[in-house]
């Protein structure tokens, strides 16, 4: 079998980095401190019913081409079969070019599907979709056996201060697997005040999960340090901050507990 894209040194464009890639770094074992696997599917060592599960069930990146190239919203989020989603993916698959999700694509056809002799387009969909699907179906493809094939040994998921870190519980108590699966804490809901709804009922989740009668910023700040000891006695090691943009301005105690009060009671703030 030749492979048309995802060569055996792809990437790899001196003796150099080929010397250090295929004797040093090429069987290293993985560790993730970012990712976004769903806990639950590992503890629950998930199987996958097809392509567009694993592939296309939450992946916003993949979404976001597919509408870029025009496609309706019924293939990507909406009521259309896996098959069908499936195939229109693959017809975008070629305007990804100079895209890096056109090299992430191939590279996860490569592995762990062992598919490097064709690219992925409308024609070859129906062929690597069937080819997939018969690989999913056996045990090594379940959540915990890509993880496996792919020499991981630990990944840090993305997870909201109010999560419960069941699942982590759950995969640290099984014997039986040996990958850690550590919590981080991830924080972009405690700033998201520009939607006074929606920041209240997450504070009201919160609340909940420290019992921590949140009734000013102090008791906010109580809770999320409560909920941070809770990740920490998980093994949580590290937070994770999705900000675009950092601001410097001077505000007091006060103005900041006011700040808090008006956003809770359902105020819109004014723009800085």
């Amino acid at each position: 079998m030749t492979d048309v894209f995802i060569t055996e040194n792809f990437m790899l464009r001196s003796d150099a980095a080929v010397e250090l890639y295929h004797n040093y770094a090429r069987d290293l074992p993985i560790i993730d401190y970012h990712c976004h696997l769903p806990p639950r599917q590992v503890a629950q060592d998930h199987r996958f019913e097809n392509l567009t599960e694993i592939w296309l069930g939450g992946d916003h990146y993949k979404w976001r081409l597919m509408r870029a190239a025009g496609v309706d919203e019924r293939f990507i989020t909406g009521d259309a079969s896996d098959p069908e989603k499936f195939e229109k993916f693959a017809q975008v698959v070629p305007t990804m070019l100079r895209n890096p999700m056109y090299h992430w694509v191939h590279l996860e056809l490569k592995r762990p599907f062992g598919i490097s002799d064709r690219l992925l387009n409308g024609e070859t969909a129906r062929g690597i979709w069937d080819e997939c699907n018969a690989m999913l179906g056996r045990p090594e493809f379940s959540a915990r056996g890509i993880m496996k094939q792919m020499n991981v040994v630990l990944v840090c998921t993305t997870d909201d201060p109010t999560d419960s870190l069941e699942h982590h519980r759950a995969i640290a108590g099984d014997d039986s697997f040996d990958i850690a699966v550590l919590p981080s804490f991830r924080t972009d809901c405690t700033r998201a005040v520009e939607s006074p709804g929606e920041f209240s009922a997450w504070t009201d989740k919160l609340a909940a999960a420290a019992d921590v009668d949140i009734n000013g910023f102090d008791a906010f700040l109580d809770a999320l340090r409560k909920r941070h000891n809770y990740f920490h006695r998980a093994g949580c090691r590290l937070s994770d901050h999705g900000t675009e943009t950092v601001y410097a301005a001077q505000y007091t105690d006060g103005e900041v507990a006011a700040i808090f009060d008006k956003v809770r009671g359902g105020g819109q703030l004014d723009p800085p």
